[in-house]
């Protein structure tokens, strides 16, 4: 197993003629020691009787200037305003969408009478157009009849 050497000749690992300064043994470190961790006592068991009274969250008085009372964590009664908030925003919504369906609805009934009235008309129109054309032809074969 041939290396090159620093100045690019192979070097041979298995080669002791050539001299100590020219073989380059791999230099091993000492494997670290891990500090010894402190002892400690038990903390006993962890298991609790159901029935127990220490079961349960546990209220705590917070101060004012305590970092835990700046806590992003919102209360109960936080969250109740915020559900209450957002269902009156719902209800403005949904009582926006209702009376604009109500408007849209009056419209196209509106729509619907005007449509229904031109289309009265026009019938009406036509038939008088039609009877006129009628008359003047009668009146049209008479008078070349007379003739």
């Amino acid at each position: 197993m041939d290396e090159p050497s620093p100045s690019g000749a192979p070097m041979d690992w298995s080669d002791s003629s050539s001299g100590a300064s020219s073989v380059v043994h791999p230099v091993h470190a000492p494997a670290p020691i891990r500090p010894r961790l402190p002892s400690r006592k038990s903390s006993g068991t962890m298991i609790v009787p159901r029935d127990s009274v220490d079961v349960g969250p546990i209220e705590m008085k917070v101060g004012p200037d305590d970092v835990r009372s700046m806590s992003p964590r919102r209360t109960s009664e936080d969250i109740e305003m915020l559900g209450k908030e957002a269902r009156q925003e719902l209800q403005r919504h949904a009582k926006a969408l209702q009376d604009s369906l109500i408007s849209l609805f009056n419209r196209i009934e509106a729509v619907k009478e005007e449509h229904d009235k031109l289309d009265n008309n026009n019938k009406f129109l036509q038939k008088y157009i039609g009877d006129l054309m009628t008359t003047s032809k009668i009146t049209a074969s008479s008078s070349k009849a007379k003739k």
